[in-house]
Formats: C-alpha cells, sequence, structure tokens
C-alpha cells in the first residue's frame, strides 16, 4: 500500500498554467504506475494520464493530450502534472493514484490507493 498527498492546486485564469506535484510514502514507490483523474462537481471522475513505474512510458486522455505532462521522480517518491493552456473545462478536483496492474490504467478500478484530491479552478 501506498500513501498519497496532492498538492499545488489553486485558482488560474484561462490560459494559465498550473503544476500539481503527487508525494508518495509507503513501500517502492517505483514499482507502481502513477495516474491522475479530475472530477467536476455533478460528473464523474474521469482519466487525466497515467506514467509507468520507471516513467517511459505515458498516456493521456484526448482532452489534455499536448497541453498537459505528467512525469515523475521516483527518487524523490514524487508524481507531477504540469497543466498548461488551461481551459475552464479543466476545473475539477484532481486526485493522484497508484497501481501495480498492467493492462486499462485508464480506468478508475485498477487504482487501490488514492490520494484526497486538490482543486483546480479556471475562471475565463
Amino acid at each position: 500500500q501506498v500513501q498519497l498527498v496532492e498538492s499545488g492546486g489553486g485558482l488560474v485564469q484561462a490560459g494559465g498554467s498550473l503544476s500539481l506535484s503527487c508525494a508518495a510514502s509507503g513501500r517502492a514507490f517505483s514499482t507502481y504506475a502513477m495516474g491522475w483523474f479530475r472530477q467536476a462537481p455533478g460528473k464523474e471522475r474521469e482519466f487525466v494520464a497515467v506514467i509507468s513505474w520507471g516513467g517511459g512510458n505515458t498516456y493521456y486522455a484526448d482532452s489534455v493530450k499536448g497541453r498537459f505532462t505528467i512525469s515523475r521522480d521516483n527518487a524523490k517518491n514524487t508524481a507531477y502534472l504540469q497543466m498548461n493552456s488551461l481551459k475552464p473545462e479543466d476545473t475539477g478536483a484532481y486526485y493522484c493514484a497508484a497501481t501495480r496492474y498492467l493492462v486499462r490504467l485508464y480506468t478508475r478500478d485498477k487504482y487501490p490507493d488514492w490520494g484526497q484530491g486538490t482543486q483546480v479552478t479556471v475562471s475565463s
């Protein structure tokens, strides 16, 4: 099991940038794939991005491709989500999650460990 704490959320104008961090504690962070999800008010939690154990493979939702970048630093037990060209529809609570599953990592049920979330609000 791994414990996750997100930080870096806030209020930003459309077109701006934010960088989220996800600090992990517990065993063997480098053996987990790390995902980011988001949830807007009244909507289901949706996949944003995932990065493999070693950082060599990434996958993004179409809605954020080309604007967001997921990365990780295993020496610091931290995953990141750099968000550029933000839009009002990016508003929501952003969650990081950890998994040892290998496939279908765009689905919530593949992630047993979750952080508490950090709020991102993009004003128009």
